[in-house]
């Protein structure tokens, strides 16, 4: 999550817009004031400015929709939101009698304080059903909230509830009244996705005040292995499309109009300290659209686990295998970098250096397709895991356990 404190103090809490961060790296803060005080100057240089009556003209003949992605964003523009994360103001810091009050008729106990914008982050309305709109953004936009809002793309702000959350994808399920959904989007297949691929992105960036912004950019991988900043492994898309703090949550949107991805994080500096560009990352469609179902069926995630750390070979260089010692040839699979003590894993006989190349006799070539699999077991189920150990592959079975 991005630094809170370069965002605008308001009595005691700080409105920010969130983005994620990969592996403790911060993205980059926003300043409303900043922003308002740019926003003047630039009106003021306008207001200064004399237009000629020879000044040149428009061509009738200009083409009204030029952008190639047009139709792809208008596809999707009437279903991503804005999602407003409320928080109570402490009591200890109120600065009004009516923060004793509350803000709404259903908090107006004293001593609870009044609700207050705490961050913003994005949204995508992806299915109706049984008269509610279903919502997918990301679980550190709504973390640690007393109350979730969402702002609709005609402007009206709605309540909203927490369906379900999962920090482990960083993925939660909104709900809100169906009467208000106008649009839904549909996700695209993200396993077929390749680099170069033109993409949007939809979605917030500083919060509602640039609600349904949307940048352009290509797919750069379409499965990159990384480490998330709560330490998790995790197989993302990464893109160059403009994600800015408020993206969080949105749409990664691809040239049919279809949800390929919710954009999640960005990286803004390296380990040594430098800044770099265009480095945003979201999570595949086809693990959120599992991640989802499960969220509105159960409302939360438990999941049959190996008890393993691992490492996705695709795309990594061979300069960089060394640097993680990792002594497979293997061009893709899952290498096994460390295994658990009494896990699952570790009563199959799976061992460190390992690569596993199937589960129940099908191709992993990622975290995210390892993950798929797992999924769909329950706790209890035994798997079957085609390891290559040393150019030898080996069937190994694992008995699932709970995380």
């Amino acid at each position: 999550m991005d630094n809170r404190n370069s965002g605008r103090k308001q009595n005691g809490l700080v409105k920010t817009a969130i983005v994620g961060v990969v592996a403790g790296l911060i993205g980059g803060g926003a300043s409303y004031v900043a922003l308002d005080q740019i926003n003047n100057a630039n009106l003021n240089n306008n207001a200064q400015t004399t237009i000629s009556s020879n000044s040149a003209k428009t061509s009738k003949n200009s083409a009204k929709t030029s952008g190639v992605m047009t139709p792809a964003y208008n596809d999707v523009k009437g279903a991503v939101v804005s999602v407003i994360n409320l928080k109570r103001q402490s009591s200890s810091s109120s600065n009004s009698i009516f923060d004793i009050f509350g803000d709404d008729k259903d908090d107006n106990a004293r001593g609870k304080g009044r609700l207050q914008t705490y961050s913003e982050g994005s949204g995508v309305i992806y299915m109706k059903s049984n008269n509610k709109g279903y919502i997918v953004t990301n679980n550190h936009v709504v973390s640690g909230s007393d109350k979730v809002q969402v702002m609709l793309s005609n402007g009206k702000t709605v309540n909203a509830r927490i369906v379900g959350t999962d920090a482990t994808t960083d993925l939660a399920v909104l709900a809100i009244d169906g009467q208000y959904v106008t649009q839904t989007a549909e996700f695209g297949d993200s396993k077929s996705l390749q680099a170069g691929q033109t993409v949007i992105a939809v979605g917030s960036p500083l919060g509602s005040e640039y609600a349904s912004t949307v940048t352009q950019g290509i797919i750069s991988a379409p499965a990159r292995s990384i480490t998330s900043s709560s330490a998790n492994q995790q197989t993302v898309i990464q893109t160059d499309a403009a994600i800015n703090p408020g993206n969080s949550g949105g749409a990664l949107v691809n040239s049919a109009g279809q949800v390929i991805g919710i954009n999640s994080m960005k990286l803004s500096q390296s380990s040594d300290g430098t800044s770099v560009e265009g480095m945003g990352f979201a999570i595949p469609s086809n693990e959120v659209v599992n991640i989802v179902n499960q969220l509105v069926k159960k409302g939360k995630i438990v999941r049959p686990q190996l008890g393993i750390k691992v490492i996705a070979l695709q795309g990594i260089p061979s300069s960089y295998r060394k640097h993680l010692n990792i002594k497979s040839n293997l061009k893709s699979g899952i290498y096994i970098a460390g295994v658990n003590k009494n896990s699952a894993a570790a009563n199959a006989g799976v061992k460190v250096g390992d690569v596993i190349i199937k589960v129940d006799n099908k191709v992993i070539t990622d975290v995210a397709s390892l993950h798929t699999i797992l999924y769909n077991h329950k706790i209890g189920d035994t798997v079957t895991l085609t390891v290559n150990r040393g150019g030898k592959e080996i069937n190994l079975h694992a008995k699932l356990e709970a995380n």
